[in-house]
């Protein structure tokens, strides 16, 4: 029973950033919907948190369809946090994966129970490549991630729209074509009828836990945090830390890469020829800021945002805007990251200060 209670002390200590965040988000909500509707406030807030779950199976499998490609790009970029790399490049490499998906979608015919899945394996391993490339530049040159993954996100969005135009152009609606019904993931309408659920869920919750065992359970995630713990010291314990910079990069590329396929072979799925970075990317920071860096927070932390999502297109019956849940997340994700820091600085400070008054009291009693 002890051992227990200090489980969940520990486990509640360890949440203390994202509960603090999420609750202090939500009390700016509540207080600029009591501004413009005091008097549908509360309903509104209560519908909010309440998300998917507003609109039955329905709204619950529409939440879990939206919340797969934010949880890998959560991965994505909490994979990449685990040793010391900011992937901000998710978006690209979430676009190539997609693109790849797509193609081989709509120009490959093979039979309905592998054509999703060389698709999806094909487009993730798209995503892996175009993740390589800045961590290439990181471990060869010292490029710096961030500024070389941000500018993979351009190329990408570019990039994107010339093999649409060349390749998979539908000419009568500016779109990509619509891939074969061989190629769409599987549904899961028996379970939740009448919503876009699929597959998409089940392989990011399982992905999850396979990159949880693999950052804590095996040699290669070991090595990979001590990289991010003291790239110095990791060097000096004789580990191969450019490896290790390449493999973390490519794996989280490989993960944005899954998460594009993820959302894009389904029915009705297209990508337009306007220049466009996909934001789920960049809601894959969001999701591993709010998940602290950890797979399980990540796929948690993702449910949560895709189900606020749910709740902002519901709330509009009470008048407010949707707009209103960016501004939310937003609030969570810099309360989140203040959090975190005043943490570190607290327990850095407090160790210091527990060492000098021991210090102090062992000279005293010399």
């Amino acid at each position: 029973m002890t051992k227990m209670k200090k489980m969940m002390k520990k486990f509640f200590i360890t949440l203390k950033p994202s509960l603090i965040a999420i609750g202090f988000g939500l009390l700016i909500g509540l207080i600029v919907m009591l501004i413009f509707n005091p008097g549908d406030a509360f309903p509104a807030l209560f519908t909010l948190l309440i998300g998917g779950f507003n609109g039955g199976l329905i709204g619950i499998g529409n939440m879990l369809y939206q919340a797969a490609p934010i949880i890998l790009t959560g991965l994505a970029v909490a994979f990449a946090f685990k040793t010391g790399l900011f992937n901000i490049g998710a978006s690209g490499q979430m676009m190539i994966g997609a693109y790849v998906a797509i193609y081989i979608g709509v120009k490959w015919e093979l039979p309905g129970g592998i054509h999703w899945i060389v698709a999806m394996l094909i487009g993730t391993l798209a995503g892996g490549l175009w993740g390589l490339i800045p961590g290439l530049l990181k471990a060869i040159s010292n490029v710096n991630e961030v500024i070389s993954s941000i500018m993979m996100n351009y190329i990408a969005g570019h990039l994107l729209i010339f093999l649409i135009r060349t390749t998979i152009f539908n000419g009568s609606y500016s779109r990509s074509m619509n891939i074969l019904p061989t190629a769409q993931l599987p549904m899961l309408t028996s379970i939740f009828p009448g919503s876009s659920a699929n597959i998409g869920i089940l392989i990011a919750i399982a992905v999850a836990i396979i990159i949880h065992i693999v950052i804590h359970k095996t040699t290669l995630g070991f090595q990979l945090r001590a990289s991010g713990f003291s790239m110095d010291g990791s060097k000096y314990a004789g580990m191969n830390t450019k490896a290790n910079i390449i493999t973390a990069m490519s794996i989280s590329g490989l993960l944005a890469g899954l998460a594009g396929a993820l959302a894009y072979l389904v029915v009705g799925k297209t990508i337009g020829t306007a220049f466009e970075i996909f934001p789920q990317g960049f809601d894959g920071i969001s999701v591993a800021l709010l998940g602290l860096g950890e797979p399980m927070g990540a796929l948690f932390a993702g449910l949560f945002l895709s189900n606020l999502r749910m709740g902002g297109f519901y709330m509009q019956t009470y008048g407010f805007v949707p707009q209103i849940i960016d501004m939310i997340i937003s609030v969570i994700i810099y309360v989140t990251a203040i959090s975190i820091a005043l943490q570190a600085a607290l327990k850095v400070y407090g160790d210091r200060l527990r060492a000098w008054f021991k210090n102090r009291k062992l000279k005293e009693e010399v």
